[in-house]
């Protein structure tokens, strides 16, 4: 019979929206010992089919708010157990989300991740930074850096912090590495690679509608 595997391990960053969590996934990935899947909110957000972007029951952006409605929720359900069974399965795990009910939002993904040893990084950055950011980068609905920034914080509860708006990603890298448990044996400011440079792409147009995934390009 073949050997199980070990459970993978899983690293949460949390943030608003051009805080910077995917490029620092992506430098995670690059420094941590062992292969790690970078899985953000977009993914699913890409995935979800056209006629539930914009709809009440599906996902959509107003004035800057994200409103999800009950189609929605179930497929976030969804896709949070599939990340907790590709770790119980032996895959390491970045998650990069935006929890925009805070503490609820922890809640229902410690519930998913349960039995998965899960260190929960908080990235904050301040909102005008993050608001200038998303105009920078011009592929997001207007507001939604600015609305977020704070509030996808409330309450969660973290193991490392860091703030964006006031280090460098090397330091923000040096933070994070320097103090997950040492039993995961990482290797901080070793780059194996510069994918991380990599600008992340976006699944939402500035119009609240969503771009086609990169696989569809």
């Amino acid at each position: 019979m073949a050997e199980s595997p070990s459970t993978g391990r899983a690293i949460v960053l949390n943030g608003g929206s051009s805080s910077g969590k995917s490029t620092i996934g992506r430098a995670l990935q690059s420094v941590l010992v062992g292969d790690w899947l970078l899985i953000g909110i977009d993914v699913l957000i890409w995935l979800l089919p056209v006629e539930m972007v914009g709809s009440p029951a599906g996902f959509s952006v107003a004035d800057g708010e994200i409103r999800r409605g009950p189609a929605f929720l179930r497929a976030y359900e969804g896709f949070q157990h599939s990340i907790a069974a590709l770790c119980r399965a032996g895959q390491n795990v970045i998650i990069d989300d935006v929890l925009i009910d805070g503490i609820a939002g922890q809640r229902t993904w410690a519930a998913s991740l349960a039995g998965i040893d899960a260190v929960w990084v908080g990235v904050r950055c301040e909102p005008d930074i993050a608001m200038a950011r998303e105009s920078e980068r011009g592929d997001r609905p207007v507001g939604i850096a600015g609305h977020y920034a704070d509030r996808v914080h409330r309450g969660v509860d973290y193991d490392i912090d860091v703030d964006t708006s006031a280090a460098s990603l090397e330091d923000t890298l040096s933070v994070i590495v320097g103090a997950l448990p040492d039993r995961w044996s990482v290797t901080p400011g070793v780059r194996r690679s510069g994918r991380e440079a990599l600008p992340p792409r976006s699944a939402w147009r500035a119009d609240g509608s969503r771009s086609l995934a990169p696989w569809e390009r």
